[in-house]
């Protein structure tokens, strides 16, 4: 339960305070992640990013930059962001959420659904943290720490890419979120979410340059699901195979547009 709170004007207060009290210390940006299970944090003390310098959208040298705590709904309002992008926030079915919820907070929160991440890995995004780093979101994914993100950085936004989630209902539990993307010299991006063990880009499967039932095939493979209330480990996989191949199909008629 958080029983001290700080807001810090600057990075270097923000820092400062998360060494002083390590790891009984939380950043907090909307808080959506923080109070609800189950993310919700054990920590004693949080750290407000309220009041720091990191809710801006802007181009700078044709790269997009994004503040870690612009909220969603704000992120889908700008004119900015790619259609992808624009669509992958929609997953996140509550404008209530969208309110409230940051892009930061959607990257370090490591919850079970990862209704953003497929589509900002194909089209390789990286993070800024405090100590300036700029490194792969896909690293920072595959070792989560304490880091603070910074900003969101995009340096292709405008690639040909895809997304969509299979669910049963709007709101309910997702039963996979494919996005793919095609660069400038024709190489495939391929990430999954709720099929295996959490967010994980096809690396494999995207060398082989696959399309069509060929395609289908190699994902269904790839991925390991596991049968529960949303479906069979058969269903999961048939679904992600055609999820995946319709979406590079997408990419390509972007193309030819």
């Amino acid at each position: 339960m958080i029983e001290q709170f700080f807001r810090p004007a600057t990075l270097t207060q923000a820092t400062e305070l998360k060494q002083r009290f390590q790891e009984n210390a939380v950043w907090f940006a909307g808080g959506s992640k923080l109070n609800a299970v189950p993310t919700k944090t054990d920590r004693t003390v949080a750290i407000s990013l309220s009041l720091l310098p990191l809710k801006s959208i802007e181009w700078q040298d044709g790269i997009l930059r994004i503040g870690a705590v612009v909220t969603l709904e704000a992120l889908r309002e700008s004119p900015l962001i790619p259609r992808a992008l624009y669509d992958a926030l929609g997953f996140v079915y509550s404008r209530h959420i969208r309110n409230q919820a940051t892009i930061g907070g959607e990257i370090a929160a490591c919850q079970r659904e990862h209704a953003l991440l497929p589509v900002l890995l194909v089209l390789d995004a990286q993070v800024q943290l405090a100590s300036n780093d700029v490194i792969p979101l896909e690293s920072y994914l595959a070792a989560p720490d304490d880091r603070l993100i910074t900003h969101l950085i995009l340096q292709d936004p405008f690639r040909r890419c895809a997304t969509r989630t299979v669910r049963e209902t709007a709101d309910g539990w997702t039963v996979v979120t494919a996005a793919v993307a095609l660069t400038g010299n024709n190489e495939q991006r391929i990430a999954v979410d709720g099929v295996g063990c959490g967010i994980s880009r096809l690396q494999q499967i995207e060398a082989k340059n696959l399309s069509g039932e060929a395609l289908e095939k190699a994902v269904s493979q790839a991925v390991k699901p596991k049968a529960d209330l949303l479906g069979s480990e058969e269903y999961k996989r048939y679904i992600t195979g055609i999820l995946v191949s319709d979406l590079l199909t997408d990419c390509r008629q972007m193309g030819e547009e």
